[in-house]
């Protein structure tokens, strides 16, 4: 591993960008608006329908992060290129893939502190219920990777583009695009344009059936190998693209 990876140089990135994230304003905002919607949104269904699950909430995250978290990813290689420090960063003694790594890693940081935020949620609706565990549970893994995948996406698309705006938008758009396929009735219209195209694409790239086995407790190896694998992909993805981009 380590002849791939240097974890010491992407420890020091790691370092770097995660206090960025916490030198402005604009994270703690990121933070509260995250934690005041998720919670709103589930707390209106909570009392409406009177199921003592976490289900609404988890139900919420796929919808909600597509605009959430590239916003977060948006800055990771646009601000660099914005500040003219892309090229410095380029030219120090690591490899792409460390630097890219500790980037990576850093957002992945800063979204689990906002989920760690929502875990007063499992022990209200525990004092007022009997919720299953193990849903919340694997609820609450399925939103790990949910958030690592749409990062991954998040972090290509920010090495793409030279302005933040433009990240983002182009973030939204390509995890709304998984989002969208993984919805029966999308597929079943595909398949109505070329037959079988639209099942293929929600079985392979599409994320909502793999995430829904999560919110029903049932984590299988088909579903943990989704997220990993495209998660994995997007990174070698930009990790190969801004190695091209130092020639």
């Amino acid at each position: 591993m380590s002849g791939i990876l240097d974890l010491r140089s992407s420890l020091v990135v790691f370092r770097r960008e995660f206090a960025a994230y916490f030198n402005s304003p604009i994270a703690y905002i990121f933070i509260i608006a995250f934690l005041v919607l998720n919670a709103g949104l589930f707390m209106t269904g909570f009392f409406l329908n009177g199921a003592a699950d976490l289900r609404g909430f988890f139900g919420n995250l796929p919808f909600f992060l597509i605009f959430f978290i590239p916003a977060v990813s948006m800055r990771l290689w646009a601000e660099d290129k914005r500040l003219g420090t892309f090229e410095l960063l380029m030219t120090l003694p690591m490899r792409t893939a460390d630097v890219m790594l500790g980037k990576y890693l850093a957002a992945l940081a800063f979204y689990l502190v906002a989920l760690a935020g929502t875990l007063t949620l499992p022990v209200m609706v525990a004092a007022l219920g009997n919720p299953d565990g193990g849903a919340i549970l694997s609820g609450y893994l399925g939103a790990v990777l949910l958030g690592a995948l749409y990062l991954g996406i998040g972090t290509f698309t920010s090495g793409l583009m030279r302005d933040q705006i433009s990240a983002v938008i182009l973030g939204i758009m390509a995890c709304f695009l998984l989002f969208v396929l993984g919805i029966p009735a999308v597929a079943a219209t595909i398949d109505g344009w070329i037959p079988g195209l639209g099942s293929l694409l929600q079985n392979y790239l599409g994320l909502s059936g793999h995430y829904e086995m999560m919110l029903r407790g049932v984590v299988g190896a088909a579903d943990l190998a989704y997220f990993l694998g495209l998660t994995t992909v997007f990174l070698v993805l930009n990790a190969l693209w801004l190695e091209g981009r130092k020639y």
